[in-house]
């Protein structure tokens, strides 16, 4: 198993910019691909981007494609989350997953363990 804790949320205006840390204890980090997702209140959870195990390839949803970037560092046990350009429609409770299983994925079902989430709210 592995243990997710989310750092870094705030509150930041419209423009500005935040790092998202994920820190990650118990089986070796570098076995997992990891995801970030995020549930903006009244909506359903959505994926925003991920990472392979060697962080050699990324994914990102079309609406932070350009503007937030995630990256890896295994020696550290942490997946990072640089969210630029950040716009009202950002605000939500931002999640880092975890998945076993090979292969890509932006489906939450895939991903088996979850942080608690770390809030950000984009004011404009």
């Amino acid at each position: 198993q592995v243990q997710l804790v989310e750092s870094g949320g705030g509150l930041v205006q419209a423009g500005g910019s935040l790092r998202l840390s994920c820190a990650a204890s118990g089986r070796p980090f570098g076995s997992y691909r990891m995801g970030w997702f995020r549930r903006a209140p009244g909506k359903e959870r959505e994926f925003v981007a991920a990472i392979s195990r060697s962080g050699t390839t990324t994914y990102y949803a079309d609406s932070v494609k350009g503007r937030f970037t995630i990256s890896r560092d295994n020696a550290k046990n942490t997946v990072y989350l640089q969210m630029n350009s950040l716009k009202p429609e950002d605000t939500a409770v931002y999640y880092c997953a975890a998945k076993e299983t090979p292969g890509h994925s932006d489906l939450a079902p895939a991903y088996g363990y979850w942080g608690q989430g770390t809030q950000v709210t984009v004011s404009s």
